[in-house]
């Protein structure tokens, strides 16, 4: 137990480094609706692992209703786990999802069903994501495909398609357009913070930047 409470305090967190719009555990709590997907996420699949199968699925059908966000209790989430925006994301019973991973609103991790005399395919039939992998609003992510580590999807693309570690792909079918930049530790999506620091500090640490720099542009222009 205490080791589920220490993944979702790791998937607060993740909204404070992610998310420029929040400022504290406390309004990521109440206004994040990826969050609140992600944690009754986390229970439902302690329930699912421990057999309670149909609790959890009715409890995860709860949260869909809730959120627009649904995520199977079968799936397997590593921490860090970023949901920005939540709406309409898809997450199948056979997905595996590493760690420090970000998903923007509309992406399915959806799966690919094979019907034969001996009836549907219930084996390995959706994704798994490595680590620190960027997933782009609308992206389609199909089949038992594996994504690799720091891999980049373009908004809109559909990846059928294994892709390689530290790849950026785009496109419809989805195609590699550059390797993807290994961020270091403490990547922000707007700028860098280091591990030891306050994210929050970091973010008005950068927004200060930014707007000393819009100053200087428009005082040149004038």
């Amino acid at each position: 137990m205490k080791t589920k409470f220490k993944m979702i305090l790791n998937d607060i967190d993740a909204v404070i480094a992610r998310d420029p719009a929040t400022k504290s555990r406390t309004e990521a709590l109440l206004c994040s609706a990826g969050l609140h997907a992600i944690i009754i996420y986390r229970f439902a699949n302690a329930l699912w692992r421990r057999n309670f199968k149909l609790t959890a699925r009715v409890l995860s059908q709860i949260s869909r209703f809730f959120t627009g966000v649904e995520i199977h209790p079968g799936a397997k989430i590593g921490q860090g786990f970023f949901i920005d925006h939540g709406m309409g994301v898809v997450i199948g019973e056979t997905t595996v999802v590493g760690d420090n991973v970000t998903l923007y609103h509309g992406v399915t991790l959806g799966g690919t069903t094979v019907f034969s005399k001996k009836g549907k395919n219930t084996n390995k039939r959706h994704p798994t994501l490595g680590n620190d992998v960027v997933v782009g609003a609308g992206a389609q992510i199909l089949g038992p495909i594996e994504i690799g580590n720091n891999v980049k999807v373009g908004a809109n693309a559909v990846v059928l398609k294994d892709v390689e570690a530290n790849q950026t792909v785009v496109g419809v079918p989805a195609h590699s357009v550059q390797h993807s930049r290994k961020e270091p530790a403490g990547f922000m999506a707007y700028g860098y913070c280091p591990t030891d620091k306050d994210p929050i500090e970091c973010q008005l640490e950068l927004l200060q930047k930014e707007i000393n720099s819009l100053k200087a542009k428009t005082q040149k222009k004038n």
